[in-house]
C-alpha cells in the first residue's frame, strides 16, 4: 500500500533536468563560499600564528586558553554551532510542515540568503580595534547568527535533493552537480587572501581582508537566491506538509537504524575534515614553510584533481554501489592526514610534501563531497515508503546537526590542541586525531546496510 501510493506521487512529479540539477547546484556554490571562507579564515584571522602577528597583524579577542585548554575562538564557535544545531530540527519540521503555496523549501532558501552573506562579512568586523571583552561577545552573537542563517538555508536546500532527485541515477547526479559546486565554492574561499594581497596595501591587511569577504559574500548571496527563482519547487517536489510534531519526526528519523549508522560515521567525519580544513592553512605555512597565498593553489590543485574524478565516481558507484567508494576514501583520508602530519620534516623539499596531501586529499574528497548526499537521499526515500510520512526536510536537519556537532568539536580540538609543544607539534597532533577520527567513521560506515535500502526503494524507482 505504501509502496504503491509513493510509487504513484513520483510518477505526477516531472524529473530534474540537467538544466535544473545545476541551477539547484549554484545554490549550493553560494553558500559553499561562506561555509568555506568561516572554516578556513575564522581562526586564521582570530587566533593569528605568531609570524602573522609579526607583521602587524591585531589582536581583537582573548588569546591563550581560557579554561582546560579550551582557547577564547575554540568555545566562541564550537558554542555557537552547537547552540544553532539544537535549532536544526525545528527550522527542519517547520520546512516538513510548511503550508506556503511555493513550496516548503524555497520559501525558507529565499528569506535566509541575503542574511547569512551579511554575517559572513559582519563576522570579520568588530567594534573595538584591539584586545577586548566586547568583541569576544560580539563576535560569539555573529557567530550563532551565522550558524541560524546556514541552518534556514541549507536544511530545506539539502531536504530537495531527494525530490529533484526522484530516481536513484537522479539522486548520484544530483550530488554530483552540488559537490562540484562545493569544491568550486570553497576552492574560492581559499581565494581571500590573494584577493587582499591584490587590493591597495595602503588599505592595510585587515581592511582588504574585510573588503574581500564582503566581495565574496555579495557573490555568494547572488548564487544563493538563484535556485530560489528559476525553479519551480511545485513542478519537482512534493507539496503535502507532514502533519507530525517536530519532536516526534525528530525521533523518528533517529530510530531508522540505517540512519543512526550514517550519521556516527558523519559526526567523525566532519571532525577530522573540519580540523584538517582549519589545519590546512597552518599546515602549508607552518610546517610546510609556504606564503599563506599558497594555500589557494594547492587546494584549487586539489579541486582540479578532485573533479576529474567525479566522472568516475558517478559511473562507479551506479555499477558498484556506493558503501564500498565511502569506505575507501575514508581510509585514503586517513594515509593522506597521517602523512601530512609529518610534513617538513625527514629532509623531504615542502613540495613534495604538498603535492602529497593535495593527491591523497583529493580523490577521497570527490567520493566523500558526491555519495553521502546520495546515501542520506536514499535512506530518507526508504524511510518515507516504510512511514507514509515525508519528512525529508528532517533527516537533512539532523545531516546539519551532525555537520555542526562535528565542526564544534573540531575546533575545539584544534585550537586547544595547536597549542601544544613548540616547533609546529600541535598542528601535527591535529592532523594525526583527523586520521584517528576518519579511520573510525571508515569502520562504522562498513556496517550500512546498502543493499537492503536499495531494495526497499527499488519499487520507488
Amino acid at each position: 500500500m505504501n509502496m504503491n501510493t509513493n510509487t504513484n506521487n513520483t510518477t505526477t512529479k516531472a524529473l530534474a533536468t540537467s538544466h535544473i540539477l545545476w541551477l539547484f547546484a549554484i545554490g549550493q556554490l553560494g553558500w559553499s563560499i561562506l561555509s568555506g571562507i568561516i572554516s578556513n579564515w575564522l581562526v586564521y584571522f582570530y587566533q593569528p600564528s605568531q609570524d602573522l602577528q609579526n607583521q602587524g597583524m591585531p589582536i581583537f579577542i582573548t588569546q591563550g586558553a581560557i579554561v582546560l585548554g579550551l582557547t577564547t575562538i575554540g568555545a566562541i564557535t564550537a558554542s555557537g554551532r552547537l547552540i544553532d544545531a539544537f535549532l536544526d530540527p525545528w527550522i527542519g519540521g517547520k520546512s516538513d510542515a510548511s503550508k506556503n503555496p511555493r513550496g516548503r523549501r524555497i520559501p525558507f532558501m529565499q528569506w535566509a540568503a541575503i542574511p547569512f552573506g551579511v554575517a559572513t562579512t559582519a563576522i570579520f568586523i568588530m567594534p573595538i580595534n584591539h584586545e577586548s571583552a566586547i568583541n569576544n561577545a560580539t563576535l560569539f552573537i555573529l557567530v550563532l547568527a551565522f550558524y541560524f542563517c546556514m541552518t534556514c538555508y541549507c536544511t530545506p536546500y539539502n531536504a530537495l535533493i531527494p525530490e529533484l532527485g526522484s530516481t536513484k541515477e537522479l539522486r548520484i547526479n544530483v550530488s554530483t552537480s552540488i559537490s562540484t559546486t562545493f569544491f568550486i565554492g570553497t576552492a574560492v574561499a581559499y581565494l581571500v587572501p590573494n584577493i587582499a594581497g591584490a587590493l591597495p596595501q595602503a588599505w592595510g591587511f585587515v581592511t582588504n581582508f574585510r573588503i574581500t569577504v564582503a566581495i565574496l559574500s555579495t557573490v555568494a548571496i547572488v548564487c544563493m537566491l538563484m535556485p530560489t527563482f528559476t525553479i519551480d519547487e511545485k513542478t519537482y517536489a512534493t507539496m503535502e506538509p507532514s502533519t507530525i510534531g517536530v519532536w516526534e519526526s525528530l525521533s523518528k528519523t533517529f530510530k531508522n537504524r540505517q540512519f543512526q549508522i550514517f550519521i556516527a560515521s558523519d559526526v567523525l567525519y566532519w571532525i577530522g575534515l573540519t580540523i584538517f580544513q582549519t589545519g590546512m592553512p597552518f599546515y602549508i605555512t607552518e610546517l610546510m614553510g609556504f606564503d599563506a597565498s599558497m594555500t589557494f593553489f594547492l587546494f584549487a590543485g586539489m579541486t582540479v584533481i578532485s573533479l576529474l574524478f567525479y566522472p568516475a565516481v558517478n559511473i562507479a558507484a551506479k555499477r558498484i554501489g556506493k558503501k564500498p567508494l565511502v569506505f575507501s576514501a575514508f581510509m585514503i583520508f586517513v594515509l593522506g592526514f597521517v602523512l601530512t602530519s609529518q610534513a617538513g620534516q625527514f629532509g623531504i623539499p615542502s613540495i613534495v610534501w604538498a603535492v602529497v596531501m593535495v593527491i591523497l586529499a583529493a580523490v577521497p574528497m570527490a567520493i566523500l563531497g558526491i555519495l553521502p548526499q546520495a546515501v542520506l537521499a536514499d535512506v530518507a526515500q526508504a524511510d518515507s515508503i516504510e512511514s507514509s510520512e515525508k519528512r525529508e526536510g528532517m533527516f537533512y536537519a539532523a545531516r546539519t546537526f551532525s555537520m555542526k556537532l562535528g565542526q564544534s568539536v573540531a575546533m575545539i580540538v584544534f585550537t586547544s590542541v595547536a597549542l601544544i609543544g613548540s616547533a609546529g607539534m600541535g598542528y601535527r597532533l591535529t592532523a594525526l586525531i583527523a586520521a584517528g577520527l576518519c579511520l573510525a567513521g571508515g569502520l562504522i560506515f562498513a556496517t550500512y546496510a546498502e543493499k537492503r535500502v536499495l531494495e526497499q526503494i527499488g519499487h520507488a524507482d
